[in-house]
């Protein structure tokens, strides 16, 4: 039996991964939850699971918290602290994070230290430090086990090969909502049509990145520290059916795809079970029901956000960072009303021409790098920009 934490567990990703542990309850023992706010769902899963730890990073309702859990055995804990304390615990053999935004850094370096499995569903972790994120899991003999669709099908596809074999990865986007659209049409998109994903079900934060394509943009950097590969090893290919996750051609020529339906538990699954596979009671796909499979090359002169993600890449450095914590500042102010959908890449953009470069950062310079980088984010959203 694997014991396991969930970082983030009230989130989609979170959610899922219950599910998948509640398939299995001879498999898996959930040791620890986090969540940031939503206390509700937490004290829900806290009653169903019989987790030994549940943490509440924010300050917010942590009384509730503790209230609503003070007839069960379930330690209460708060904040980064509580965080760093149920990624160490010594019976924990994988770590999911699935925490939003650049908020997944540090605990999964500190579940790295301490010697966890990483079934990783925050792609900023690799995004903003990747260098440093797998320098210690190869110091710390930790698997980093991709939870993306895109990367968990690369990560299968090269299951057996060897690694020097590889010539390029292909990363499949489904296109968004907005596919086929031209800034003209997108000029007065609304958050209420950009969160309507075509395909998938995601948190707010992530859907609005597939709908400007940026979240296509950073799984391109993950893809880059997680199977190091050189920026021009990685393609991006828009394939509406979201039918194939993502395509590994080798040096002679062949290729191998990764199918399946839309749905996140089955990465997820395997990210828990590997290197083997459980059955489980999800959907399957249907040929007579999908009869084509189509793809197209994404449009960077309209979403312009993917354009900036590959230049991000290949600068290197922080621009990873600076783009990231850009972005991330952006789309809250999207669905906050404040800037409009083409604003988003306007906004990261002028950011990532006014942060300083710094080509080989620490982690402290990350963690600096992205609070002024939000600071400068905000302050030109206030002043229009």
């Amino acid at each position: 039996m694997k014991n396991i934490v969930v970082l983030g567990s009230t989130g989609s990703i979170g959610r899922q991964t219950l599910e998948v542990v509640e398939q299995h309850p001879d498999e898996y023992k959930i040791i620890a939850l986090s969540a940031n706010r939503n206390v509700d769902l937490l004290v829900e899963q806290a009653v169903k699971f019989k987790p030994q730890y549940v943490v509440l990073t924010s300050g917010e309702n942590f009384s509730k918290l503790q209230t609503s859990l003070a007839d069960y055995k379930t330690e209460v804990l708060q904040g980064s602290e509580g965080i760093k304390q149920i990624v160490t615990l010594p019976e924990v053999d994988v770590v999911v994070t699935a925490m939003v935004g650049f908020a997944g850094l540090l605990p999964t370096v500190e579940a790295i230290k301490a010697g966890k499995n990483i079934a990783l569903a925050n792609k900023e972790t690799l995004v903003v430090a990747g260098e440093i994120i797998m320098d210690l899991a190869r110091k710390h003999k930790v698997d980093i086990l991709p939870v993306d669709s895109e990367h968990s099908a690369i990560f299968q596809c090269l299951i057996g090969e060897d690694e020097k074999a590889v010539d390029k990865i292909f990363l499949t986007a489904s296109g968004g909502p907005f596919r086929g659209m031209k800034s003209a049409e997108l000029k007065h998109i609304t958050k209420e049509h950009a969160l309507k994903h075509p395909n998938w079900k995601m948190g707010n934060k992530i859907t609005i990145d597939s709908a400007t394509l940026m979240n296509k943009g950073l799984e391109a950097i993950e893809a880059h520290w997680l199977f190091d590969l050189k920026p021009e090893q990685i393609d991006i290919v828009i394939h509406p059916q979201s039918i194939i996750h993502s395509m590994v051609q080798f040096v002679d020529g062949s290729i191998k795809a990764q199918m399946g339906l839309p749905d996140m538990r089955l990465p997820i699954q395997f990210a828990l079970t590997y290197p083997g596979r459980l059955t489980n009671n999800f959907p399957r796909f249907d040929f007579s029901k999908i009869t084509q499979l189509t793809f197209e090359q994404p449009d960077i002169e309209t979403f312009k956000a993917l354009d900036l993600a590959l230049k991000a890449m290949k600068q290197g450095g922080n621009s990873p960072c600076v783009l990231n914590a850009a972005n991330e500042v952006a789309v809250g102010a999207f669905l906050n009303d404040k800037i409009g959908f083409l604003q988003i890449p306007q906004v990261v953009e002028k950011v990532l021409n006014s942060i300083n470069y710094i080509a080989s950062p620490s982690l402290d310079d990350y963690i600096d790098c992205d609070q002024s980088t939000r600071v400068f984010t905000r302050e030109i959203i206030e002043k229009k920009f």
